[in-house]
């Protein structure tokens, strides 16, 4: 099939390597020629593993080009893929320039029937509005073609989207009509040979699948971090919780890790997307703002267990910082937990020493040239003669380190774990101090319990 997928982010360049992967002919196109100027070069303009790869393969195959010309690549396909970004405006509501904007381009460059499908994390009733649009700028035009327009979300994973496209959990498609359901299902059968995988439904409906599954994940974790700010007054450990109710097939391990909160391009923004839409139409959403509020107090959780050690003025302290990225695999630190502890802790006086194994260059783009922050080439270096350790991501290199080199390079020996990595009894006899989340009372409690080390998939 000849596919153009429109937008070049995260969402946008793994579609399309993955579509040229199993055999289509796909443009990747964006507006932003230096941009696509750049994948040419170098590969993606984002650090996300294995796609720089697929890209380099499709291309050398000749299955995947780039273009910043939209119209010419609307008019070299049948099937147009919109994916473009869908930012919160200032009232939480979703940003829709991108969408109109690329759905006037595609009905500017359209000369033959177009399938356009979305794949941009947008509000319920986008289908039709994508319609709308391009049925006004198609009779300006003065022009009688047809179309279809369908929704088809996306559930990638920054740090694995490569490998969710590639082996999806289910596909979703919001479709009005049976003859697309025919077309989409041929465009994906190598992505559901082993079981079936596709999912029809209304557009409406495909939408808000998007918005629930990411409102029920980010449920789960400010749910767990919740019970650990609890667990962490009463004396109790917050990890020994986490096993002992995700050992319940009802609600399983997965998103229920006490942490610093989370982070990145689609749960915050996404919640806020969903409260908007429930605001307008005079709808209760207590428990999604309840869900977003926990989390924005999560995100200070590190910072005040640091001031409650070493007191609100850190002026002369060095903080040595691992992880900046709001998750590993990826350098995306939108509205990571590490953003908030660096603003705070420079507003209190604080250097900080940061290594993080991808971030670092984003994290300069945000902070600038600030004297009191400082990148560090290894995550030893970063807590050289540092007064404190604050991990803020669980990179799989912090896992494990050597924790007699940890304590002999620190000024004083505190590891301020926001993801919980690591063996609070065991840090202790090695006399460490530990300040995980929810797990500070119980390490000194419950010394004599057994407990291994807390492990997650990254």
């Amino acid at each position: 099939m000849r596919i153009t997928v429109l937008g070049s982010g995260y969402v946008g360049l793994t579609q399309a390597a993955v579509l040229a992967h199993v055999g289509h002919q796909v443009i990747c196109a964006d507006i932003d020629q230096a941009r696509i100027e750049r994948i040419q070069k170098t590969g993606a303009p984002f650090f996300e593993p294995q796609l720089d790869d697929l890209v380099k393969a499709g291309v050398e195959q000749n299955a995947l080009s780039f273009s910043s010309d939209i119209e010419d690549s609307v008019q070299r396909s049948d099937y147009i893929f919109i994916c473009v970004g869908t930012p919160s405006a200032s009232d939480g509501s979703v940003d829709m320039q991108y969408i109109k904007s690329a759905a006037t381009s595609i009905a500017a460059g359209m000369t033959s029937r177009k399938v356009i499908i979305n794949k941009s994390t947008s509000p319920v009733g986008t289908v039709d509005e994508i319609s709308g649009w391009i049925a006004a700028e198609l009779e300006t035009r003065g022009k009688n073609l047809s179309f279809e327009v369908c929704s088809n979300p996306e559930f990638l994973k920054e740090g694995s989207a490569v490998v969710d496209a590639l082996r999806p959990d289910r596909i979703i498609m919001g479709v009005n009509s049976d003859a697309v359901c025919d077309e989409l299902r041929r465009m994906y059968e190598a992505f559901n040979r082993n079981h079936e995988k596709i999912m029809f439904m209304d557009p409406r409906s495909a939408e808000l699948t998007k918005y629930a599954a990411n409102a029920m994940l980010a449920t789960k974790i400010s749910f767990i971090n919740e019970i650990a700010n609890m667990a962490e007054a009463l004396g109790a450990d917050a990890e020994m919780i986490r096993k002992g109710i995700g050992a319940d097939p009802r609600i399983g391990y997965q998103f229920i890790y006490p942490g610093a909160g989370y982070g990145g391009s689609c749960f915050p923004k996404d919640l806020r997307a969903l409260i908007s839409t429930a605001s307008k139409h005079r709808l209760g959403a207590g428990i999604l703002a309840a869900v977003e509020a926990t989390n924005n107090a999560q995100k200070q959780k590190l910072f005040e267990l640091v001031t409650s050690r070493f007191g609100s003025d850190l002026s002369g302290r060095t903080i040595g910082l691992w992880g900046l990225s709001f998750k590993p695999n990826t350098d995306d630190m939108r509205e990571a937990p590490s953003v908030a502890l660096i603003e705070n802790a420079l507003a209190a006086g604080a250097t900080i020493k940061a290594f993080d194994p991808e971030a670092m260059e984003v994290c300069a783009s945000l902070f600038g040239d600030n004297a009191a922050l400082h990148y560090c080439p290894t995550k030893e270096a970063a807590i050289d003669r540092a007064d404190c350790l604050v991990i803020c991501t669980e990179w799989r290199n912090f896992w494990s380190p050597d924790f007699y080199e940890v304590k002999s390079l620190l000024k004083t020996p505190v590891i301020f774990d926001g993801r919980n990595l690591y063996d609070p009894m065991y840090l202790e006899r090695l006399g460490i101090e530990y300040f995980g989340i929810g797990r500070g009372l119980s390490a000194q409690k419950n010394s004599s319990l057994p407990n291994e080390p807390s492990r997650r998939a990254a």
